[in-house]
């Protein structure tokens, strides 16, 4: 009979810290149910992982005796486990083990790491940050897309800013009804297509049915809610209809070239993709045949007619997608700063292609704090991080090199979760999830090997319940940390230059909100927990550190919210255009699922609007001055 599991040896803390400061024991039941999930069935995680991360400058414990293969070609003889070869290039290099080594019975991947990851610009920038399907142009067909991102970065760099903080652009399950979530991503290796810009796809120009199907979206514009759904049904009859030509057309080589570039981690979207559109989501409810992506009923679907035509129709939308995204990307003077998502839903592409590597009947979500009393389930599946680490972290890989090709710089959403994260079971409330921990010394020395080849800057959203030497390792790492006005207690002028400063983020009330009592009201109005002196002290922080008496007009209590940020010394600031034009409702309410019109809220003004308003002036000088 084997030894019962050991928590500690697979990553199961069997309670936490709260954010009061007490201490919380997990319950007996979450505990059994997490180990099983990882399948737990001994006392530690078994065999040697095929990846190993160490920094370029060593030291080199542990390399068994061999041949490493360097990615660049040539190779360094390794003597054995004392065997220090100096410093090594950055890549990932193959080690062939000695024949004769017991220890180490087959090749092992060594990742060669910088200490650090590229730094920001230097000195000090500032930039805006947008939701972006929610900044319209008046040219924009129901919610904003790659080419208003396009205009908004030049915009910005015009107006002296350094970068454009998006949320993620991550696509969501295909479907007629689009996620609107860009947090519950089915894939965050590949783009949202409602994105594109359809009069920009080669042959636009001459579809007959355009302008019609033009006029019908851009009137969606009238409306203040996002309609995904039906601009989507115009939307995707465009680029079906443009698809057609595009293949009786002969195609184009340099469709062909991004096909082969991306190749199998693409195969296996656009199946995905495909057999969705026949069988629904979730893919666990498909034909036992089909959930398996290595499977040959796929292999066979994919050879198909109906297979290979729809496959490539979906991963000419990525084409699509990637161009306009570079297109966006490669203006002047600004660049873009692309978040990335926790997590992916368990449902979606991302978990169906790398099945292996999740705990599928966990849901990652948080434990109550003072503004979510009751806890929150993001609904996301967790990476198990042994199934992780054996499968050589290639969708971690994956997803960090989709979110940095385009991007001057990359947000972080819980960069927490490098580290650890919180674990709720199916069906059970967040208040008995558990935190499980990750090989974070692999995770964060494959981030900073990834921004250090994609020459992007790293931003970490530290916000929340954070273990003291988090920030420390993140800070050598060239991390920056996140500074929010909302929850720091000392004012601006003495947060740390290493972070980023911002007043608020989609998941916080805007200026607008808190001074005018609205998003209190709100919150009042749902039902939410309320957490009455946290709100009066968001409250007292504006009029404090504004020096603002409770009749100043919003407009000027905006302002002056950002000049206070201004004064910040964090080597880049961030504004939001929610802001800029003085909206009290927050993008996303968490805690909430129908009651509130989460990331469907467009702004009220035209993007056009905004770049002339004398109240985005007004900030811009602000942060351009400091």
């Amino acid at each position: 009979m084997s030894a019962p599991p050991d928590m500690q040896a697979w990553g199961l803390d069997p309670g936490y810290w709260d954010w009061s400061g007490h201490w919380k024991n997990v319950p007996k039941r979450t505990l059994r149910a997490v180990l099983e999930a990882m399948g737990a069935a001994t006392t530690a995680p078994q065999g040697r992982p095929p990846l190993i991360t160490r920094d370029q400058k060593g030291p080199w414990p542990g390399l068994p005796a061999g041949t490493l293969i360097l990615e660049s070609g040539g190779t360094v003889q390794i003597g054995g486990p004392g065997d220090q070869p100096g410093e090594l290039p950055l890549g990932y290099h193959r080690l062939q083990p000695a024949e004769d080594d017991p220890q180490c019975p087959g090749p092992l991947t060594v990742a060669v790491c910088p200490p650090r990851c590229p730094g920001p610009p230097p000195g000090r920038t500032w930039g805006w940050s947008s939701q972006l399907y929610a900044t319209r142009s008046n040219t924009s067909w129901g919610m904003g897309d790659f080419a208003d991102l396009r205009s908004m970065v030049r915009w910005a760099g015009e107006n002296g800013a350094g970068f454009v903080l998006v949320n993620p652009l991550h696509a969501p399950a295909p479907g007629q009804v689009p996620e609107p979530s860009p947090y519950f991503p089915s894939s965050r290796c590949f783009l949202n297509p409602l994105y594109i810009r359809v009069e920009e796809v080669p042959g636009a120009a001459d579809l007959p049915s355009l302008a019609g199907l033009g006029q019908k979206a851009r009137a969606l514009n009238a409306e203040r809610l996002i309609d995904r759904m039906t601009l989507w049904s115009l939307k995707s009859e465009a680029l079906e209809a443009l698809f057609g030509c595009f293949e009786q057309g002969g195609g184009d080589e340099r469709f062909e070239e991004y096909v082969r570039g991306r190749g199998r981690i693409l195969d296996g979207y656009t199946s995905f993709c495909a057999l969705a559109e026949i069988h629904q989501l979730p893919w666990q409810n498909w034909p036992a045949s089909y959930t398996r992506p290595d499977g040959p009923a796929v292999a066979e679907f994919a050879r198909s007619p109906e297979g290979r035509s729809r496959k490539r129709y979906h991963a000419w939308l990525q084409w699509l997608c990637e161009v306009q995204l570079a297109d966006a990307s490669d203006v002047a003077g600004a660049g873009i700063v692309c978040d990335l998502a926790v997590g992916v839903d368990g449902g979606g592409a991302d978990a169906w292609l790398w099945q292996d590597t999740f705990a599928l009947s966990m849901r990652v979500g948080a434990p109550p704090d003072e503004f979510n009393t009751k806890g929150q389930d993001w609904g996301l599946a967790p990476w198990d991080p042994w199934k992780l680490r054996s499968a050589s972290y290639e969708p971690y890989i994956e997803t960090l090199r989709a979110v940095l090709r385009p991007a001057r710089g990359v947000r972080i959403d819980h960069v927490m979760g490098l580290f650890r994260l919180f674990w709720v079971p199916v069906g059970t409330p967040p208040v008995g999830g558990a935190y499980v921990r990750y090989v974070w010394q692999d995770m964060v020395a494959l981030l900073r090997l990834e921004a250090f080849r994609a020459g992007a800057y790293v931003v970490g959203e530290d916000l929340g319940t954070v273990e003291d030497h988090v920030r420390e390792v993140l800070g050598r790492s060239g991390v920056l940390s996140y500074k929010v006005f909302w929850f720091e207690p000392r004012p601006p002028a003495e947060w740390p230059h290493e972070a980023l400063g911002a007043v608020t983020t989609h998941d916080l009330p805007t200026v607008a909100g808190v001074w005018t009592g609205s998003d209190v009201a709100a919150q009042r109005r749902l039902g939410l927990p309320l957490n009455e002196e946290g709100c009066a002290t968001l409250h007292r922080h504006v009029a404090e550190w504004t020096q603002s008496p409770a009749d100043r007009p919003m407009a000027e209590v905006i302002e002056a919210t950002y000049a206070s940020l201004a004064t910040a010394p964090c080597s880049l600031l961030v504004a939001v255009l929610d802001d800029a034009v003085g909206v009290e409702e927050r993008p996303n309410m968490p805690g909430t699922v129908d009651e509130w019109p989460n990331w469907c809220l467009a702004l009220p003004v035209a993007l056009e609007g905004i770049q002339a308003s004398k109240l985005a002036g007004a900030i811009a000088r602000r942060l351009g001055g400091r």
